[in-house]
């Protein structure tokens, strides 16, 4: 029986993308997938895994298209939440709305390679106060040198803030690492929540060592509440260096306190992702 006709939850995958050749792509990309990542496919590897329930992250050669997501999540609406990227121009209450009826539960600024957006602007104000009001998060994808800039606007408006990816740091040598020094001091601001996850874009798979050193940093600054774990599926770009297993293996390397892990893998995305535990699960 898959997991999900259970009612209980047994862990949360807080990062994955689904997605299939021939969709609209955005006029501005950094790459294009040749191959499809289908909701069957991510499923599947859920219920081999013993993991019950998903995050699905908009992908960013998408854009702001978010049909194909919307349809994932109306597909599995106990089992998957998810996260929207979206247009702050256009992004008005009725759109919104009706994505939190989907189950999407924040908006991602997916922000690597490109210019950073001026936040002071009436539209990015007017979208993060709707955020707020939905009791919704950003998601922040950016190298760490940017995090600062890119990520205290978001909380100065109020918003609760999810870092992606460990804050992709820029160098094996954590302590020297000044953007990921600014998310260790940013943990006091009780607003902020750091995945670990794809440490496959931070550092090569070789050396072990500087996902280790960088998820024990996040856990003594941040404690277990505010970490969630991510497959990061299915791992564009760098599929011949993990797969599924790997990266679901890699949360007992990085945090190897069984209790920690459960609080990382249960109890702190079922909050944050709005996650009900006595549901009926679907599929």
């Amino acid at each position: 029986m898959p997991l999900a006709a259970t009612t209980a939850i047994a862990a949360i995958d807080s990062h994955a993308h689904v997605f299939a050749r021939g969709l609209p792509l955005a006029a501005v990309r950094r790459h294009a997938p040749d191959h499809d990542a289908t909701l069957a496919e991510y499923l599947g590897l859920l219920d081999a895994h013993g993991i019950s329930h998903g995050v699905l992250v908009q992908p960013s050669f998408l854009g702001t298209d978010n049909r194909f997501l919307l349809d994932a999540l109306r597909a599995c609406p106990a089992r998957l939440r998810g996260i929207a990227v979206v247009d702050p121009a256009t992004a008005d209450d009725a759109l919104l709305h009706a994505m939190a009826e989907a189950g999407v539960c924040g908006i991602r600024l997916n922000l690597v390679g490109m210019p950073l957006p001026d936040f002071s602007r009436p539209e990015w104000q007017q979208l993060f106060a709707r955020v707020k009001a939905l009791d919704w998060h950003v998601e922040l994808h950016r190298e760490s040198r940017d995090l600062c800039l890119a990520a205290q606007p978001v909380l100065d408006a109020g918003c609760a803030l999810v870092v992606d990816h460990f804050g992709r740091p820029s160098s094996p040598d954590i302590a020297s690492d000044e953007g990921f020094a600014w998310l260790l001091r940013a943990a006091g601001s009780r607003r902020l929540w750091v995945k670990l996850s794809a440490a496959y874009r931070n550092w090569s798979p070789a050396l072990p060592a500087p996902a280790r050193d960088a998820a024990q940093a996040l856990l003594e600054a941040l404690g277990p509440a505010r970490l969630v774990w991510g497959s990061d599926w299915p791992h564009t770009q760098h599929r011949e260096l993990v797969d599924y297993t790997a990266a679901h293996a890699a949360l007992a390397d990085w945090v190897p306190d069984a209790d920690a892990r459960r609080q990382i893998l249960v109890d702190t995305p079922a909050r944050l992702f709005k996650f009900k535990t006595g549901d009926n699960h679907d599929q």
